[in-house]
């Protein structure tokens, strides 16, 4: 299974940050969102917040690839869910345009 880890901050208002927050609590996340989520491929997603900045952590199965998640991401529900996200989110500084979350390069991992 791999791992990918990303990043993206959100608008620095607190208000804000709480709403994007009830939109990620389990009794507010869209079911059709989640499916399409593993239907990409992805197996289990976490994302933690520190300030405004967040990390989400994809473990993915041989079936995901960033294309495919783009492709899903084109169906209506969802373009609506990522249309609604926007509004509480903003790029990374070196974030290309346009670019949401931004992949994140692993520089050091624990030898066991």
């Amino acid at each position: 299974m791999k791992r990918y880890c990303l990043a993206l901050d959100l608008i620095d208002e607190p208000a804000l940050i709480e709403k994007y927050k009830w939109h990620h609590a389990p009794e507010n996340q869209w079911p059709d969102i989640n499916q399409s989520i593993h239907d990409a491929g992805v197996v289990s997603m976490e994302i933690y917040l520190f300030g405004n900045r967040m990390f989400m952590i994809m473990e993915v199965d041989d079936t995901f690839s960033f294309e495919r998640m783009h492709a899903i991401n084109q169906h209506p529900k969802s373009v609506e869910w990522e249309n609604l996200m926007w509004g509480f989110q903003q790029a990374v500084p070196g974030a290309k345009p346009g670019e949401k979350w931004v992949l994140m390069e692993q520089i050091f991992n624990l030898p066991k």
